[in-house]
């Protein structure tokens, strides 16, 4: 980018990480967004429009600008500074990928502002890179279902498209930070139990790409790789779980590290499903989401797309 008066839009969808035995492999995105209109200045200036974003650094120390910088100088380049307008509908420390749609979004700026033409591998392998495994970042950059291998030599990512199902998310009112969830998972597992999580995580697999939803729910279930150890601090999880099932859902999982709790549902009842939750978890924030096909998206904005900005 060179002008200063063109305005861009990064937007980055949310994700969900493991549905149950894909532990830090596979990942979902969904339909929340963390956005960023942009322009470039002769200054670093990061502008929060909503609350939860409002808690971070507004200059060059912000998390999304380091990552960007970050992004730009693996290949040489000095990023320009930017005025940033940042806005999420992704709650913090949820289990819904708010730390992986940030550094999408700072590898999608650096992308954008330093002309780096990045493809969805090389961003998906940054992302691998900044956060460890490619499960949220992977989603989140591809969209849709992603399975992934990451290691500091490799990121392998496959991604596929889901539809026909709706996901429904309980989101407590109580943050639960990654560290203290990982906390909780043991050292070592035994060789039985291993094998037993990895045939699940094939079959949640073979069940997705072979539309057998009931089995994906059943294999949703077999975890034995985080669930077991986290269900302790998230004792909502095995509510949601019943509640879900007497209503048409598919299967119940730990989002990420919780709390939050994602259901798989058929789009009829989808309804059902979120209204007997709400009922049972008043002070819980209950939504029903849509599965993100597309992934991280940017755009040069024109003159009357600026012109609805009202923060402008």
């Amino acid at each position: 980018m060179s002008q200063e008066s063109e305005m861009f839009l990064i937007r980055v969808p949310a994700s969900t990480a493991n549905l149950g035995p894909g532990f830090d492999s596979i990942g979902l995105a969904l339909g929340l967004y963390l956005e960023i209109h942009g322009s470039l200045s002769d200054r670093w200036e990061v502008v929060p429009l909503t609350e939860e974003m409002a808690a971070f650094p507004k200059d060059e120390s912000n998390y999304i600008v380091q990552i960007a910088k970050k992004t730009a100088a693996f290949y040489g380049k000095e990023l320009a500074p930017c005025r940033l307008f940042v806005s999420s509908e992704i709650p913090l420390a949820r289990g819904l990928g708010s730390s992986a749609s940030a550094i999408v979004a700072g590898i999608e700026l650096a992308n954008l502002v330093a002309e780096l033409h990045l493809t969805d591998d090389e961003k998906g392998r940054h992302a691998s890179l900044f956060e460890g495994h490619p499960d949220n970042g992977g989603a989140s950059v591809y969209g849709g279902l992603v399975v992934g291998l990451h290691t500091e030599e490799q990121t392998d990512v496959v991604s596929f498209p889901i539809k026909g199902v709706k996901v429904i998310v309980a989101i407590p009112n109580f943050e639960l930070l990654t560290e203290d969830s990982r906390s909780v998972l043991p050292k070592t597992l035994a060789y039985k139990e291993a094998i037993e999580g990895s045939a699940a995580a094939n079959m949640l697999l073979a069940a997705i790409v072979s539309d057998n939803w009931k089995l994906v729910g059943q294999m949703m279930q077999r975890d034995r790789f985080h669930q077991p150890y986290r269900a302790p601090i998230v004792p909502h999880l095995a509510q949601i779980e019943e509640i879900a099932a007497q209503n048409g859902a598919y299967g119940t999982a730990l989002s990420g590290a919780g709390p939050t709790v994602l259901c798989l549902v058929p789009e009829a009842q989808a309804e059902q499903v979120q209204e007997k939750l709400s009922n049972k978890f008043p002070d819980f924030v209950i939504k029903e989401l849509l599965i993100d096909n597309k992934g991280s998206q940017t755009m040069i904005l024109s003159e009357a797309d600026k012109e609805e900005l009202s923060f402008l």
